[in-house]
């Protein structure tokens, strides 16, 4: 790195701490200031902050693409826009009328306490930050020749240490500024490389035949399920926190729709990057296919614009996972055991212990696990099934509620058959029987409401 480069990159760091943190005028006082600013968050705050917090896994889109092909967009890309779309139109508006603050707290209003705390167990693994403070550790380590241990500490401090004070609204704020430097960056690399080595029509036209194959010489199986993890939209809880503090469910139903807008424009320019890389770059380190594509192209200063956009892209996942999950942790398992009088108002210190307590274990798991490769694609098989069709008919049912019992089967028989496929497979070395753990599980979820739920509704009609 050059010093200009790093000079760039320090600078962001500190315009981010005085943003995040010293342009902070004062400290929310409320719970719903301190979780959802209030519910006033604007049309443009909304979009920037789900824009940005989408594409913490920047690394891994580089790194499919560079080994997959276009492949990356049939998996990463549209299927997202198709989920985004019926969550805009049938499921934003209603998650800002009913006025929950968390999906658990959903869980909790309409099936009971215990569904409630098991579903935010499970949100906490969905919403983990860990692989993203991964990818920002190994970024520091690369680039500044520190030792993982530290740049890992230096990631996850600078992602998080404005929320302690800001909550949700230093979040957003950050957040704006971050969703210039992401595109920014990638429309510099784009530019860079039209302009040495060719138009992106020229590339993929010398592309070998494998890397424009939509399947990537994988199994359509094995893609559709990537499709169906997309449904993981309906119960992210980035998602319905965004829609629940929006200021009207018209605001949550646009924001979606303009930011898969923005979404389709930030993919085409990743996978066109990409795409450059295949035949440009000769490495062993996909997952760096980005940063080494900047370091043979952009020339000094523009290396260190384009560097701080995939800082800005992984820190902006990092502080809102790391938020949701010391939400989830603080307020939907820990205020919820305390069942005393005076906790009802004291609902932030319990936030503040999730967010110390979420922080310690991600890192941790960084550090003691230094790979993510298929830990999405695991988690979503396994988590997804088991919360996915309970959220989604709660929500749109009118005064849909089921006895305690029945709700917390329903969340668990999934999970344990994805568990139980996944662990068979594992055991095999081969895909249980060909089928994804993925399958199975939405089939029990779907059998269970179908013939238990709804004879149990029927009898007591």
């Amino acid at each position: 790195m050059h010093l200009i480069d790093s000079g760039i990159i320090l600078g962001y760091f500190l315009f981010l701490l005085w943003v995040g943190f010293f342009r902070q005028k004062s400290n929310p006082k409320t719970t719903d200031s301190f979780i959802l600013s209030g519910r006033r968050l604007s049309l443009i705050g909304f979009v920037a902050t789900l824009v940005t917090t989408w594409y913490g896994a920047i690394l891994g889109i580089g790194e499919n693409t560079y080994l997959y092909g276009i492949q990356t967009w049939f998996i990463f890309s549209f299927p997202y826009y198709i989920f985004a779309l019926i969550y805009a139109f049938f499921i934003a508006p209603n998650i800002r009328k009913k006025g929950f603050v968390s999906i658990p707290d959903h869980f909790h209003a309409h099936f009971g306490e215990k569904s409630g705390i098991i579903s935010a167990i499970l949100i906490i693994f969905l919403a983990s930050p860990a692989p993203y403070i991964l990818s920002m550790g190994v970024l520091i380590q690369y680039f500044f020749n520190i030792a993982l241990g530290t740049s890992l500490i230096i990631a996850t401090l600078f992602s998080i240490f404005y929320l302690w004070n800001g909550g949700f609204s230093a979040v957003v704020r950050t957040d704006l500024f971050q969703f210039i430097c992401m595109f920014l960056s990638f429309f510099i690399l784009f530019g860079f490389l039209w302009e040495k080595i060719g138009s992106p029509l020229q590339i993929i036209e010398n592309l070998p035949k494998n890397f424009t194959d939509p399947l990537g010489g994988n199994t359509v199986q094995y893609v559709l399920v990537w499709f169906f993890i997309a449904a993981w939209t309906f119960i992210d809880p980035g998602f319905f926190q965004r829609c629940a503090a929006a200021k009207t469910p018209e605001i949550a139903k646009k924001g979606i729709l303009i930011a898969i807008g923005f979404w389709a424009i930030f993919d085409t320019l990743t996978l066109f990057c990409g795409l450059y890389a295949i035949n440009y770059l000769k490495t062993d380190q996909a997952l760096l296919t980005y940063p080494l594509l900047a370091i043979n192209i952009l020339p000094v200063g523009f290396l260190g614009l384009f560097m701080t956009g995939i800082f800005a892209i992984i820190m902006s996942t990092i502080d809102s996972l790391s938020f949701i999950s010391a939400i989830t942790f603080g307020r939907d398992i820990l205020w919820r055991l305390n069942h005393k009088p005076e906790h009802k108002k004291s609902i932030i210190p319990f936030i503040k212990t999730g967010l110390i307590f979420i922080s310690t274990i991600s890192l941790t798991l960084a550090y003691l696990i230094p790979s993510v490769v298929g830990l999405l694609f695991t988690l979503g098989s396994i988590i997804i099934p088991a919360l996915i069709l309970p959220f989604i008919v709660s929500l749109i049912v009118k005064d849909f509620s089921l006895p305690e019992k029945l709700s917390i089967q329903w969340i668990l028989i999934p999970l344990f058959i994805s568990f139980l496929w996944l662990l068979l497979s594992k055991t095999q070395g081969l895909i249980f029987l060909k089928i994804e753990p993925f399958y199975p599980g939405m089939i029990g979820s779907f059998l269970y409401y179908f013939i238990i739920i709804r004879g149990h509704q029927w009898q007591l009609k």
